[in-house]
């Protein structure tokens, strides 16, 4: 039988661990500092040079690098093209295999690489200059082959890789994948892009669910429970057990929603008087609504801050829907 390791090697080696990692982050930590020091003292400008250049094309944004810089490319074009900013990723060896044919003179290009010396670049770049293509460089070398090609050269601090050795791409990778994120949510902003516009382009999954709108899984129609002013409890009673969404809403006259009656009145009502009694004595007044055109996300967050199970979706003051909790589980929101 194997002896057990003693508890202090363990914890010795917990502790290198742990050591190592909070080293990394302090080593990536200080790159995205500098990053930001960095935009605040000259290279601000040609962060703005370049969304404008971006801007001002009437095509997409083309990403290209090699390598890391080439994950990290893949990454940022994802990220454009989820945010409202045409893009793709344009591997630099396929393109000088054929895939140059994929750019076309309204792109853009935004090249990284941290040396600005990377040779499957030249292809792109001499593409990009013979068709008068705007060319953007991403790199921590200003005097660079690539920087010298770029009409916009957004110029990256020197920094230490996290790696002991100062050889492996990590404090660098990640500084350009921040940036590539600074471009993309500034061009967000400035194109006016919405949570309804994202809700568009992200249909699937949990975050498609959290960007659809209320009547988009809301119950209306003869499927809402509703009782006047003046309805006898009794009757109100059946219809919330017919309708089954442990809460009935109360209008007046006109239509308007004044209030709620819930599982939780009826409860707090109890009383051998409560089947005679009228909503009018027993509903909870001005209820909390929500619009049919409110995000799911937003009514997740109202029904868990409110924990209630149920809301009714109002329109200009009348009841139009219901949602419960049960809804969202069914589409994955919660």
């Amino acid at each position: 039988m194997a002896k057990a390791k003693p508890a202090s090697t363990d914890d010795a080696r917990m502790r290198a661990a742990l050591d190592s990692a909070l080293r990394t982050l302090d080593a990536e930590g200080g790159g995205i500092d500098a990053l930001a020091a960095a935009l605040r003292n000259g290279l601000g400008e040609s962060f703005a040079a370049a969304i404008d250049l971006i801007r001002a094309a009437q095509g997409r944004v083309i990403v290209t690098g090699m390598g890391k810089s080439g994950h990290i490319g893949t990454k940022i074009a994802s990220t454009f093209a989820s945010t409202g900013t045409p893009a793709l990723f344009v591997h630099p060896a396929e393109a000088s295999h054929g895939d140059l044919g994929m750019i076309t003179k309204s792109d853009v290009i935004l090249a990284l690489s941290w040396s600005g010396e990377t040779a499957e670049l030249k292809n792109l770049t001499d593409y990009s200059q013979r068709h008068n293509i705007g060319l953007i460089a991403m790199t921590a070398s200003p005097d660079s082959t690539l920087a010298k090609t770029a009409d916009v050269v957004l110029a990256l601090p020197q920094a230490r890789e996290a790696c002991p050795h100062n050889l492996a791409p990590t404090t660098s990778a990640l500084m350009q994948l921040a940036l590539g994120d600074a471009l993309a949510i500034a061009l967000l902003e400035s194109h006016g892009f919405t949570a309804v516009d994202f809700g568009m382009l992200h249909p699937g999954g949990k975050l498609g669910t959290l960007l659809k709108q209320v009547r988009d899984l809301m119950h209306d129609g003869a499927a809402v429970p509703l009782a006047p002013l003046g309805t006898r409890m009794s009757d109100a009673i059946l219809t919330m057990s017919a309708k089954g969404f442990g809460c009935i809403g109360i209008t007046d006259t006109r239509g308007f929603l004044v209030g709620i009656i819930t599982d939780g009145d009826l409860r707090r009502h109890m009383s051998n008087d409560l089947l005679h009694a009228k909503v009018d004595d027993v509903m909870t007044s001005k209820p909390k609504t929500v619009r049919p055109d409110q995000l799911i996300s937003e009514t997740l967050e109202l029904l868990n801050s409110m924990k209630v199970t149920a809301l009714f979706a109002v329109e200009a003051g009348r009841p139009v829907g219901v949602i419960h909790v049960h809804d969202l589980l069914r589409a994955g929101a919660a």
